[in-house]
């Protein structure tokens, strides 16, 4: 990939361990020297040895990350531009890709050298002996949204909010579900057998979505817990104290959306739990665009400075 292409800014950071332990009548197996480890597989990687690794697969050299971030000199020595990777945080996913009887690990890295575009990558990484390797890279796309992600069997899958072929870059509707294997040190993609559609509030229906963060960086408390669900074009939900509900609209492009007045019940909370209540409220009413990242359903709203804020819901299945 040359260095004349530009790129945009994704947010950047990522455990398991397995160890397995053969028994024949009631006795473990023992190798020789009662080593017992020489017979166990690895486990996945972890989080400390993926943010100090060497990815490969991005840029025409390998990149080496330090605490999960890698930052190049500028293309141009004049400019600002630079290459930059990072670790999408809390991304990773492990399970036996190649069937070597060892766990792998898959992340997601952003790359960005300052442009307009987001361009996010997999990784797959392993261990070999007591070395860290990165087995392969695949490129996901521009601005592609993550709904959500899994190992299925030996593929990975990601259900994806894309630019479909009437959608320009800033806009992805198409909904998609895109899947790879693992041959040797190649990601390869493979067709998932899900259909496109187009996105729309339907794609938010069947999860009740609980508030993280009402801002970028301001997580929401676990209580009281505030939730959304949707139901064709109304929405209802707890928020904090009070039950609450209205009707939504989508608007010309992919992600529009518009919050009508909210109504609800009207019991009384400690100040504290009314504020947050009052705040979610204020913030939801304001609510422009919707859309996912790593995961997560983001609601972007208006603020008074002309900003835009960023609340963001993880998914639960109703009964949960």
């Amino acid at each position: 990939m040359g260095n004349e292409r530009a790129f945009g800014f994704l947010p950047a950071l990522v455990i398991a361990a397995l160890a397995t332990t053969s028994f024949h009548c009631g006795q473990s197996q023992t190798p020789a020297g009662g080593d017992t480890a020489a017979t166990e597989p690895a486990g996945p990687p972890s989080l400390d040895e993926i943010a100090n690794s060497t990815i490969s697969g991005i840029y025409d050299e390998p990149v080496q990350l330090q605490g999960g971030s890698y930052e190049g000199e500028p293309f141009d020595p004049e400019g600002s531009s630079r290459p930059r990777v990072g670790l999408v945080e809390g991304f990773l996913l492990t399970g036996d890709l190649n069937g070597d009887g060892s766990e792998e690990a898959v992340v997601m890295l952003w790359e960005s050298s300052g442009g307009s575009g987001t361009f996010t990558y997999l990784a797959v990484l392993g261990h070999e002996g007591s070395d860290l390797i990165n087995l392969a890279t695949a490129e996901v796309g521009d601005r592609v949204q993550i709904r959500d992600a899994r190992i299925a069997g030996d593929r990975v899958e990601l259900d994806v909010v894309q630019a479909g072929p009437e959608d320009s870059a800033c806009c992805p509707g198409e909904v998609a579900t895109l899947a790879w294997t693992l041959d040797g040190t190649t990601l390869n993609p493979v067709e998932s057998g899900v259909e496109t559609s187009r996105l729309s509030i339907a794609s938010l229906i069947g999860p009740e979505w609980v508030l993280s963060r009402f801002d970028r960086n301001d997580p929401a408390p676990e209580e009281p817990e505030i939730t959304v669900l949707f139901k064709e074009d109304r929405i209802a939900g707890g928020s904090g104290c009070n039950r609450y509900m209205g009707t939504v609209s989508e608007g010309e492009m992919p992600g529009d959306l518009t919050v009508g007045l909210l109504a609800g019940t009207m019991m009384a909370c400690p100040p504290e739990v009314m504020d947050l209540e009052d705040r979610y409220r204020q913030q939801l009413e304001k609510v422009v665009k919707y859309g996912f990242a790593n995961r997560q359903l983001i609601f972007s709203f208006e603020i008074e400075d002309g900003n835009v804020g960023v609340m963001s819901f993880t998914s639960r299945q109703i009964g949960e």
